[in-house]
């Protein structure tokens, strides 16, 4: 009888090479933690406190934004105006949307750096981040604002875990909590809560207090973050990841509770969405997404039964 032939040293050593290298690729892509979450939804029923970002279907998908050739940058809604806001970083520029992806109005920015992110605090109160230097600027827009200058504006310099163009690329604020929600693209990849900025009360003296939460950052299972919207009914923070094609929700306590794929052949996509930069969600639960160069997309969830 012939004996089997023994594995020669050097094939395995190439599988061994091979699946350390998949291994490292698939923390990398966080992709187990990722496909761990997708299996324990299945076994799961879905929480009654989530949003549900898996029901969620397109509606208009990639309008070009007309006569808009810079590339877009973060997303915010304003109830007061029914209206959303974007930036642009080439040639700096604060541009108003309508809820169908039409501009509005342009007010040129002046001595904001690399704006990645604007905010609506209150009625004509935003905040605007200048990804480079670590800036939060608070700006107010008026009716007839035609341009916007960093040097008039109320602002702070955070400074931490600084880096060449891994800064801040998405903001989301909550008004009841008075926070700040501050996004750092990765390197490392984390979410600041800032309290005390903008100062919104003139009486009290000026404290800025900065905190995170590592336990919420590392269990999010996406390669960057590229925008945040925070729901005021339900308290809980949604993360766009551009590079991930994702959009994750994340409860009170930062734990996913559910996930919405920017994917082809998902939520009703038929293409998918080259580069996702911006998020925001308006009071009727609606979601607006913005896409470098100069995409915009609606997406909303069926009627319940």
């Amino acid at each position: 009888m012939r004996r089997l032939a023994r594995p020669k040293p050097l094939i395995l050593m190439f599988l061994a090479i091979a699946l350390i290298v998949l291994v490292a690729f698939g923390q990398y892509l966080r992709l187990f933690e990722r496909a761990w979450f997708n299996m324990h939804t299945l076994w799961q029923p879905e929480s009654a406190q989530s949003i549900g970002l898996n029901r969620y279907q397109v509606t208009l998908e990639a309008r070009v934004i007309e006569g808009l050739d810079d590339d877009v940058s973060a997303l915010t809604f304003d109830p007061v105006r029914k209206s959303l806001f974007t930036v642009t970083n080439q040639n700096s520029e604060l541009i108003e949307l309508s809820l169908d992806g039409r501009i509005v109005r342009r007010v040129a920015l002046v001595g904001f750096g690399d704006p990645e992110a604007v905010e609506f605090i209150s009625t004509d109160t935003y905040v605007i981040t200048d990804e480079r230097s670590q800036r939060l600027i608070k700006i107010h827009l008026e009716k007839d604002t035609t341009f916007l200058d960093a040097q008039d504006a109320e602002q702070i310099t955070l400074g931490v875990h600084m880096s060449s163009n891994k800064g801040f690329e998405g903001l989301a604020y909550d008004s009841v909590g008075k926070r700040l929600f501050v996004a750092k693209e990765r390197d490392p990849m984390l979410i600041y809560e800032v309290q005390g900025f903008p100062h919104y009360n003139p009486e009290k003296s000026y404290a800025v207090h900065v905190v995170n939460n590592p336990k919420r950052d590392a269990g999010m299972f996406v390669r960057d973050l590229s925008s945040l919207q925070y729901d005021e009914r339900s308290g809980h923070l949604l993360a766009l990841s551009d590079e991930s094609r994702l959009i994750l929700e994340l409860d009170v306590d930062g734990r996913p509770l559910s996930t919405m794929s920017l994917s082809k052949g998902h939520q009703g996509l038929q293409n998918t969405v080259p580069q996702a930069e911006g998020i925001a969600m308006d009071d009727d639960g609606t979601m607006y997404l913005v896409s470098e160069p100069n995409l915009f997309y609606v997406f909303k969830q069926p009627p319940q039964p």
